[in-house]
């Protein structure tokens, strides 16, 4: 059986593209953070300045987990606005272009991993 995904205290599951489309209209919304949870205990954390997006993908509550990453961008972009309000600012190497992030949760949610052409950093 296929993992299910869902937002985080909300309980129906999504498919890559409704989340895919959830995240869109977030950020269109100016909700720049979502945190979504598997049946399987995995996390993806998605937070996006409009631009750019930090997407962080957990194996457990506690890991710190593997990011997509740019590993060519230079400088740095700020506007990343967490839940609780806290607006930070990451190095454009550590972020991927929206597009990206959002081919990206689509991709998690519906094959399980990342899309094999996106680069990816582990931070454990």
């Amino acid at each position: 059986m296929a993992e299910g995904w869902s937002v985080v205290d909300e309980d129906p599951v999504l498919s890559g593209s409704e989340v895919r489309a959830l995240l869109s209209t977030n950020v269109e919304r100016g909700q720049l953070a979502t945190y979504l949870h598997s049946d399987a205990g995995r996390l993806l954390s998605f937070v996006s300045n409009g631009k750019r997006a930090m997407l962080v993908l957990m194996e457990r509550a506690g890991d710190p987990g593997e990011h997509a990453v740019s590993p060519d961008a230079v400088g740095s972009s700020s506007g990343f606005v967490l839940e609780n309000g806290q607006e930070d600012t990451y190095d454009d190497a550590d972020t991927v272009p929206l597009p990206d992030a959002l081919a990206a949760v689509c991709s998690i949610l519906d094959t399980g991993r990342p899309p094999r052409d996106l680069p990816w950093t582990v931070d454990r």
